[in-house]
């Protein structure tokens, strides 16, 4: 990946000015090293703000429902899978390409149908004969 721009597809590319990166201390265990190097790495991306998404990407985005993004429209992804920082920072800027390639594929409408007469009957006859094994459960025969 090149530095200068996350790239996503041949025809979309993030420049590195929208993406905002800050480094801190990953949690969790790592010996001596993990309190003294800041390596997992916390991206931010503004999806609302950001000129270089089509507006129907965009509004996708937003509307999916993922904990990674906040109600101003920003996405933090927090990378600390790995012990380096470059290896954290490259890691976090492909879960950023891929969470954008999801938004990519336009979701088929759903055409809206109705059960037939068959299906119908066939629910309701199943209902009717589950209720019938329950009822026979009840009465004692041996009495």
């Amino acid at each position: 990946m090149s530095t200068d721009v996350v790239t996503i597809s041949p025809e979309l590319a993030i420049p590195e000015a929208e993406i905002v990166e800050r480094f801190v201390r990953a949690s969790g265990a790592g010996g001596q090293n993990v309190n003294k190097v800041s390596s997992a790495v916390e991206l931010r991306f503004d999806i609302a703000g950001s000129p270089s998404l089509p507006e129907p990407l965009r509004a996708r985005l937003l509307a999916r429902r993922d904990r990674r993004l906040t109600d101003a429209g920003v996405l933090v992804i927090d990378a600390q899978r790995f012990r380096t920082q470059d290896r954290n920072r490259q890691d976090a800027r492909e879960r950023l390409a891929a969470f954008i390639a999801a938004g990519l594929s336009v979701p088929k409408r759903r055409i809206e149908t109705k059960p037939t007469r068959a299906a119908k009957q066939r629910r309701l006859d199943g209902k009717r004969e589950r209720g019938e094994i329950k009822r026979a459960r009840t009465t004692r025969s041996w009495d």
